[in-house]
């Protein structure tokens, strides 16, 4: 079982950093694998965050950064307020792990098409005013790429699965069948 990312297809700089971005999103999606809508609902730490919320956060920013922001299209994404950016940590309404997954997949898909359709990654966007963005908010969509490879594999590390069944990674990525840890 490999446990690194054999992600670069040599010279392609693009299809490389495709492939860590879905590398890290697999360890977020294999943390639920299994779990009903109330496990993945748990918290079972002291923190105040469950597998479900982390999912859920890590899609909508996704989201937001790549169709939103680099992609021009704000419409397409789902826009929190100050009022509501908890909800993108929470189960809302009659939301599913189920539906929650479909919907990163949707969203996987929209990146990897709107960046294979950038005649190079130097394209340079004005990143939205935000406390979490550099002054200079100039930005490369390679930088856009990178963020996202790093915000993604940070909410991966919280996702502890083993606190709610016992399952390790190595046994989650047997039983994905996947391969990648």
């Amino acid at each position: 079982m490999p446990t690194f990312v054999d992600a670069e297809p040599r010279g392609d700089e693009r299809a490389a950093l495709l492939n860590y971005l879905a590398a890290q999103r697999g360890g977020i999606r294999r943390a639920l694998l299994g779990l009903t809508d109330e496990q993945a609902t748990q918290k079972p730490t002291v923190s105040e965050l469950s597998l479900f919320g982390l999912l859920k956060h890590v899609a909508e920013v996704e989201q937001g950064c790549i169709m939103g922001t680099l992609a021009g299209r704000p419409e397409e994404t789902v826009l929190r307020t100050y009022e509501t950016w908890h909800e993108s940590f929470e189960r809302v309404g009659e939301e599913t792990v189920a539906g929650l997954l479909a919907y990163y997949e949707k969203v996987a898909r929209q990146t990897e098409e709107y960046v294979n359709s950038l005649p190079d990654l130097d394209v340079v966007v004005t990143l939205p005013e935000a406390p979490w963005y550099p002054q200079d908010r100039d930005r490369s969509a390679r930088w856009i790429l990178l963020t996202m490879i790093q915000e993604v594999a940070r909410y991966a590390g919280h996702a502890i699965r083993e606190a709610i069944d016992g399952k390790t990674a190595f046994v989650l990525v047997d039983e994905a069948g996947d391969g990648v840890v």
